[in-house]
């Protein structure tokens, strides 16, 4: 079988740094972005051998483009899959506080992707469950286990309805039961800043659907209610946020 994975890294090494060079000075031709985000970011959701130490230099040309953004943007949101993100975060701390402002700056202007950029925002504040899987209410499904009585159960926020239910592969979702959505004022610190920054930027149905991400729902087998954004972030927060949560617990 070939093994694809040795020759990477020193091809990284040796090309990486050229091909930053290139784009730093104007050369920055739609083979070389392709290339970039080949090397850097070809791994979906998996951080790759080089892309902690590009993040300073494609911060920098994200002052101007729009590519280096959006690449800066998906290295920051797949930080936390080993111990290489976390070190990203604490030997990277400037240029990743640049690259907020800058994402920032881009969501105040409304664009067609907002949700891109939210998410790219909610992976810098280490929110990484919700920046994986956070999308724009139109029709978004969350699994969440019951804590009483293990029944994966269905959340709908969107086109769909607001509801829980268990989820037949035959019937559909059954035994619906509708969320019962958080006020403002009973919006923990994350969902406070979720809300007021999707308010602010009139993502209206946005913010609706984090008060029902952040809210209660009913369970359709046992009728106990829980916390939708708790038992979802517990079953679904990456491994090092895991330990860190589990430390902040204990402390």
């Amino acid at each position: 079988m070939t093994n694809w994975g040795r020759p990477y890294v020193p091809r990284t090494d040796e090309l990486l740094p050229a091909l930053l060079d290139q784009v730093e000075a104007g050369g920055g031709s739609e083979s070389v972005w392709r290339e970039l985000w080949t090397m850097l970011c070809g791994e979906g959701e998996t951080l790759v051998p080089g892309s902690p130490a590009a993040l300073p230099r494609l911060v920098a040309l994200a002052r101007s483009e729009t590519q280096a953004l959006e690449m800066a943007g998906a290295i920051v949101r797949s930080a936390m899959t080993d111990d290489q993100g976390e070190l990203m975060f604490v030997e990277s701390a400037d240029a990743i506080a640049e690259l907020r402002e800058l994402v920032d700056r881009r969501l105040r202007t409304r664009p067609a992707d907002y949700i891109w950029g939210f998410r790219t925002l909610l992976a810098i504040e280490r929110q990484f469950h919700w920046s994986a899987a956070l999308g724009d209410f139109s029709d978004d499904f969350y699994a969440v286990p019951c804590p009483h009585c293990s029944l994966n159960v269905t959340i709908a926020i969107g086109g769909y309805g607001t509801y829980s239910a268990r989820r037949d592969w035959d019937a559909g979702d059954v035994d619906r039961r509708d969320l019962r959505p958080a006020s403002v004022a009973e919006l923990d610190a994350t969902g406070r800043w979720m809300y007021d920054l999707a308010v602010r930027d009139g993502q209206d149905r946005l913010a609706e659907g984090i008060r029902y991400l952040m809210g209660r729902a009913e369970c359709p087998r046992c009728a106990s209610v829980f916390g939708i954004a708790d038992e979802y972030a517990a079953a679904n927060l990456p491994p090092l946020s895991s330990v860190r949560l589990e430390r902040s617990r204990t402390a």
